[in-house]
C-alpha cells in the first residue's frame, strides 16, 4: 500500500497539512511539491477555514529539504524548473488568505527551512534545527531562502548561516527571531493549534487585511506601503464586521464575527 505524502485534517476552522515521509525525513519531491501546492490551492476557496497549521510526520524532521537524489540528476534548464516550482509553492504559502503556521518538529533544512520561512508564523520544539547548507554541495537555496531569510533576521545572520552553512539550534532560532516561540516537544501541535484557534477567534476579514497589508506592504517603499495600509484599513469600514466589533465593544460583549 501506498502511503499519501500529503495528510491533511480538520480540526474545526484549522486545517492541519502534514509532509507524510517520515523515513526520508519528509524530504520534498517533486510530487509532493505539487500536491501540496493542490492542497494550499483547495483550501483558498473554504469561507470557514481561519488558519493553518504546517508540520512534518515523526519526531525527527519538519522537513529535511529537496530530495538530493533528484538534484543530483538536473540538467541547467530543469534546475530552473525546479527552483521556480519551489519558489511558486512558497509564494503560495505567503499569498494565502489566512495565517500559515508552522510547527518545526525536528531539523528544517534547505528546502525544508524555505518551507518555513513561507510560513506566517513559525513555532518549534526543542528539537529543531534551521539550516540553508545548499554551499556544501555546490549550490544556493532555490526556493527563496536567500531573499526571506534575509528579510527574517537581517543580512548578516542570514549570510552566516549560508556561507557557513552551519545549523540553527532552537534557543538561538528564537533569539535571531527565525521562530516566534518555543513549545514542548510534545506540546507543539497543541500549542500552534491553540494559536490558531485564538487567531480563528477574532474578525475574519481583518485577519486576512493583516496579512495582505504586511506581505505586500514590506516588500514596498515606506511611504506606498502606508497608502496600503490606509486603503485597506478603510476598506473594512464597510464590513458587518467591524459594525459588530465596535458594537461588543461599546456594549461590553464578545463580538460574533461572520467574515462579511
Amino acid at each position: 500500500m501506498d502511503w499519501p505524502l500529503i495528510i491533511t485534517e480538520r480540526r474545526g476552522s484549522v486545517k492541519i497539512i502534514r509532509l507524510n515521509r517520515s523515513e526520508k525525513f519528509n524530504a520534498l519531491t517533486r510530487e509532493m511539491i505539487l500536491t501540496l501546492s493542490d492542497t494550499f490551492s483547495n483550501l483558498e476557496s473554504d469561507a470557514d477555514l481561519r488558519a493553518i497549521i504546517l508540520t512534518g510526520a515523526g519526531d525527527k524532521a519538519f522537513c529535511a529539504g529537496t530530495d538530493i537524489n533528484e538534484l543530483a540528476l538536473l540538467t541547467r534548464d530543469e534546475a530552473v524548473e525546479v527552483s521556480e516550482r519551489g519558489q511558486a509553492l512558497c509564494s503560495q504559502i505567503e499569498s494565502s488568505p489566512v495565517p500559515v503556521i508552522a510547527a518545526v518538529n525536528g531539523f528544517a533544512t534547505g528546502g525544508g527551512c524555505e518551507l518555513a520561512l513561507a510560513c506566517h508564523i513559525r513555532l518549534a520544539s526543542p528539537s529543531a534545527r534551521f539550516s540553508l547548507p545548499e554551499s556544501k554541495i555546490g549550490v544556493v537555496p532555490g526556493y527563496g531562502g536567500t531573499q526571506r531569510l534575509a528579510r527574517e533576521v537581517g543580512n548578516g545572520r542570514a549570510l552566516e548561516m549560508m556561507l557557513t552553512g552551519k545549523t540553527v539550534e532552537a534557543e538561538a532560532a528564537l533569539q535571531m527571531g527565525l521562530i516566534s516561540r518555543l513549545a514542548s516537544s510534545d506540546g507543539l501541535l497543541t500549542e500552534a493549534e491553540a494559536l490558531a484557534n485564538e487567531i480563528g477567534r477574532l474578525a475574519p476579514l481583518a485577519i486576512r487585511a493583516c496579512l495582505k497589508a504586511v506581505t505586500l506592504g514590506t516588500e514596498l517603499p515606506l511611504a506606498e506601503g502606508l497608502a496600503l495600509e490606509a486603503k485597506i484599513f478603510a476598506s473594512l469600514f464597510t464590513t458587518e464586521d467591524m459594525r459588530e466589533g465596535t458594537r461588543a465593544f461599546l456594549e461590553k460583549r464578545a463580538p460574533v464575527f461572520k467574515g462579511s
